[in-house]
């Protein structure tokens, strides 16, 4: 585990339910931090730099869980040392930034993914093999959105221009990624934005465009707490994910001709929604494979460029770019 915060914290719960599942080490950028970490979670070795968790000989896999502005810095030194890596979600600030990281993974032949746990859901997998095997006609439009209230403090990560804030790249990732999941990159990105005086977006619009002359209608932000739901609308039906669309448990199947129906998948250890991504990076590693297929790296570079454009767009520039 390679940082404290929140989000460390809740994989940390969740891998503890999953077979097979350790954590070795944490590292931090202070020793304090490292070993309330640890303690905490009953990790055995609490390092407090990010080398010394990249140096040790019996961390298999790490996982990145800073706030993004970083992740460039903490995943290039753990995968300099050869370490493999999962990295929390978005990968970087910006498709320059994930090409550094792809291209070095591939060099060294060590496993990279970014954590879009969306992508590992057995719910989701559920849905994307409904919608191949053509039940609600060909698909024609897209719809998901992620709001939430979040501090009106300038000094917080989502308004900080200096740690990647904004609406965008923390919760619009989500809607974006869906969208790319079902349609794939788009052909046209169309976007608009309302900004905080710190200059990072807080309530964010997205259009995409596709060749098929499918459309996905995005929206996120940081000012207001939206349903956050999806919907995939086809030629001959619909599927609607609840509240929470990004980890679900079930969704909803309407079909012309035919009642709607929930669809629900077993339950999958992970408590509350990182155990099919921390299982399926345990599953790449055992069969010594690079990228994995439910994430693969060109569709993380894919989400990013679209993001990019996006921001682009709406005129959000990160001081480090």
């Amino acid at each position: 585990m390679l940082a404290t915060g929140g989000i460390a914290g809740a994989f940390a719960r969740d891998l503890a339910q999953v077979p097979g599942g350790e954590i070795a080490a944490v590292g931090s950028r202070s020793d304090a931090s490292a070993r309330r970490f640890a303690d905490e979670h009953g990790i055995p070795r609490a390092y407090g730099s990010w080398a010394e968790l990249a140096a040790d000989p019996d961390v298999d896999v790490v996982y990145v869980a800073t706030p993004h502005s970083a992740h460039l810095e903490a995943a290039r030194l753990c995968l300099e040392a050869g370490k493999a890596v999962l990295c929390e979600k978005p990968l970087t600030l910006n498709l320059a930034q994930a090409r550094e990281l792809v291209e070095l993974a591939r060099r060294k032949g060590v496993f990279l993914m970014e954590a879009m746990w969306t992508y590992c859901n057995p719910v989701i997998r559920r849905m994307l093999d409904i919608v191949a095997g053509g039940e609600i006609g060909e698909v024609r439009s897209v719809h998901a959105d992620f709001g939430i209230v979040a501090p009106v403090d300038a000094s917080h990560r989502l308004r900080d221009p200096r740690l990647g804030g904004g609406a965008l790249l923390d919760l619009g990732i989500y809607p974006v990624s869906f969208a790319h999941l079902v349609l794939g990159a788009p052909a046209s990105v169309a976007a608009w934005a309302h900004l905080t005086p710190e200059g990072v977006d807080e309530t964010t619009g997205v259009l995409l465009g596709y060749d098929s002359g499918a459309v996905a209608t995005l929206s996120c932000s940081i000012a207001s707490a939206g349903p956050t739901v999806a919907a995939v609308s086809g030629t001959r039906g619909r599927i609607e994910l609840p509240h929470g669309f990004f980890a679900p448990r079930s969704f909803v199947l309407h079909r012309e001709g035919h009642e709607a129906r929930e669809v629900r998948v077993p339950e999958v250890p992970g408590g509350t929604g990182y155990g099919p991504e921390a299982a399926e990076v345990m599953r790449c590693l055992r069969e010594k494979e690079t990228e994995s297929p439910l994430v693969p790296l060109d569709g993380t570079l894919a989400v990013m460029a679209t993001l990019d454009a996006a921001r682009e767009r709406v005129g959000v520039r990160y001081p480090q770019e």
